[in-house]
């Protein structure tokens, strides 16, 4: 009766190995070979019992698992160990990979002697594909944490020399210099251009991750058009190109973000003029047409290959450039025109013949039914003019240049003004000096800008006005200043006139 209850329970766990199908539960003999195999193995490797049982199990490995002895040292271990476990690719009938936990266990005769492996493997390649795009994503999102960080450093580093080179200039203009009006208005041009390529290079990257809102509005999209053709107007007139206007008399009503769209236009103008010789023509056309406002940019320049027109809205894509490369840019403008003009829900479509015969750039925006919103107009405020009221500033600035410069455009203006290199002489300088106003870099070394703004809101209330002037002109470090407090946060390089109406706003 007891041989019959053994050789029953030895045939039911005989059938319940081989009915299970989530593990590959199968037997080797001392030397590797496959003794039995269940319902698990052939589901997960593809062989049946006919076909898989007498072949060794290394028949499962990657050649350089076998080549480097790996199926010989995982059962060295067990036979010593009684055990071994393990998690690596694994190779099914059809050529194809899984990721597997293997376990074999020794099995032994009463008397010790050695006589085979039982091995259990589990398929774990959805948990390994899991855990390898979860490692994916964090790989991406640290990448994109030092991108972003990177951005702000250079954008940082590249606008905080052109600050100075800006208020030199603007104060050169204030004295009433004309002696080198020429050559003060050749660096103010360039100056400017390199402001607007810092400026789309980092607005490219904030695109590709969605960082970028638009402001949208009802407007008349002569404003846009207007200002995009005084950036690009001097580059007409250094190469002595004939540039004509075809706007209609009547408002042109779209619902967008008015600084966006003077990118959008501006970068087209600028990237006609670049690219059209000198005397060449340039035009600017509007239409309307049904339920869309139709901008036009064409000029008779350098052309489009027939091969880069379906690339040449990609990022660093360009036309031909000399081996001077006279034209210029980085190649990141009509990929920048591209993305804000999707972002207003329009299209952009480009045409040209080859090489020499022209481009033709149109962009597509719907109309928007309600009219534009009456543009107030600005108050004038000359915040050079006698009457005008003056302040006490105290101005913090580490870049001695920069910091030289503007206490001097100010105080040229009429301003009291005590300038400092840091936060601790600036909070020294309050024993003797009370500001109206603080003007205030944010990247200080030691206690930074807004630490420093903390401390001054702190010590002089909110009757004070606190300015960032900085090269930090992302999102996020806006945000930062406005919950240290400051009232207002303005990005290198600033025009004199609009620090001087902050000023006397105060």
């Amino acid at each position: 009766m007891m041989y019959d209850l053994a050789s029953q329970s030895a045939e039911l766990f005989r059938l319940l190995v081989a009915s299970v199908r989530d593990y590959a539960i199968f037997m080797l003999d001392p030397r590797g070979y496959i003794a039995t195999w269940n319902a698990g193995a052939q589901r997960f490797k593809g062989y049946t019992a006919r076909e898989i049982v007498g072949r060794h199990f290394s028949v499962f490995y990657p050649e350089d698992d076998v080549r480097a002895g790996k199926c010989e040292y995982e059962l060295e271990v067990a036979a010593r160990d009684g055990r071994f476990e393990d998690e690596g690719w694994r190779i099914r009938k059809d050529g194809s990979r899984f990721w597997a936990n293997v376990v074999i266990t020794a099995m032994h005769a009463e008397d010790g002697t050695l006589v085979g492996f039982a091995k259990v493997t589990r398929d774990l390649t959805d948990r390994k594909r899991s855990e390898e795009e979860r490692a994916a994503r964090l790989v991406a999102e640290e990448s994109n944490r030092v991108k972003d960080e990177f951005l702000a450093i250079l954008g940082h580093e590249l606008r905080n020399p052109l600050a100075p080179i800006v208020t030199a200039l603007q104060l050169i203009k204030l004295r009433g210099d004309s002696k080198s009006a020429r050559e003060h208005s050749v660096i103010e041009r360039q100056v400017k251009q390199m402001s607007r390529l810092v400026d789309d290079l980092l607005d490219v990257s904030r695109i590709a991750r969605g960082k970028i809102e638009l402001r949208r509005q009802p407007l008349d999209l002569r404003e846009p058009l207007a200002q995009a053709v005084e950036i690009a107007s001097p580059l007409f007139e250094q190469k002595g190109q004939h540039f004509e206007v075809r706007v209609p008399p009547h408002a042109l009503a779209v619902a967008g973000d008015e600084s966006r769209l003077v990118q959008v236009f501006a970068n087209l103008l600028t990237n006609a003029a670049r690219y059209t010789p000198a005397g060449g023509q340039i035009v600017l056309a509007v239409r309307l047409e049904a339920a869309e406002v139709v901008t036009e940019v064409r000029d008779n320049g350098a052309g489009i290959a027939p091969e880069l027109l379906p690339r040449i809205f990609e990022p660093f894509v360009q036309g031909h450039q000399d081996s001077a490369r006279s034209q210029g840019g980085l190649g990141i403008g009509l990929s920048l025109v591209r993305s804000l003009v999707d972002l207003h829900a329009g299209r952009i479509e480009v045409q040209s013949a080859g090489r020499g015969a022209g481009s033709r750039f149109v962009v597509h925006l719907p109309r928007h039914s309600a009219p534009p919103a009456a543009t107030a107009e600005p108050v004038a405020i000359d915040a050079m003019a006698s009457d005008s009221p003056r302040r006490r500033v105290l101005y913090v600035e580490d870049n001695e240049d920069a910091r030289l410069v503007l206490a001097d455009a100010l105080e040229t203006a009429g301003h009291v003004v005590q300038a400092m290199p840091d936060a601790t002489t600036a909070l020294d300088a309050l024993a003797s000096f009370t500001p109206d106003v603080v003007i205030l870099d944010l990247g200080l070394p030691g206690i930074d800008g807004f630490e420093l703004a903390v401390q001054l809101r702190a010590r002089l209330g909110a009757a004070v006005g606190l300015i960032a002037l900085s090269g930090y002109g992302q999102p996020n470090d806006r945000e930062r200043s406005k919950a240290a407090g400051i009232d207002v946060h303005l990005t290198k390089p600033v025009q004199l006139a609009d620090l001087l109406q902050h000023l006397v706003a105060r």
